[in-house]
């Protein structure tokens, strides 16, 4: 599960944006039942640090135009991940497996920059994403 879709989940289920940690944290495992405590509590850091959720107090407040630019730059990743299987004749899965070896080489290079150098490095023509990406 996408973070991303987990926090659109809580949105919708409880009709606002804002939330104390404890409440989201409670969304997301107890009442959507999308996660366990430690990835829920680790899926809130990870959005604090990428500015998807803004800390005021004890608030946390959903930056919902950050969430639609996350969904964007999913999105382009999934479609990576389509082209590549596709050209390669493999499922995500494998796809996906041979990108987190992969990826160990460029450590925190962010994950559609390392599918673009997985698809160049199997000689694939990766253009048509050059554009896309944001470096």
């Amino acid at each position: 599960m996408e973070f991303v879709e987990a926090l659109r989940h809580a949105i919708l289920y409880k009709g606002s944006n804002e939330f104390s940690k404890p409440e989201l944290i409670g969304t997301i495992v107890l009442r959507l039942g999308l996660m366990n405590y430690m990835e829920a509590k680790n899926l809130i850091e990870e959005a604090i640090k990428r500015g998807i959720i803004e800390q005021k107090g004890d608030r946390l407040i959903i930056r919902e135009e950050m969430l639609k630019k996350e969904e964007q730059q999913e999105d382009l990743f999934g479609e990576m991940i389509n082209y590549i299987a596709k050209q390669l004749g493999w499922s995500h899965f494998e796809v996906l497996e041979e990108l987190n070896k992969f990826s160990e080489r460029y450590g925190e290079l962010d994950k559609k920059v390392i599918a673009y150098l997985y698809g160049l490095d199997k000689g694939i023509d990766m253009s048509k994403f050059k554009d896309k990406l944001e470096v």
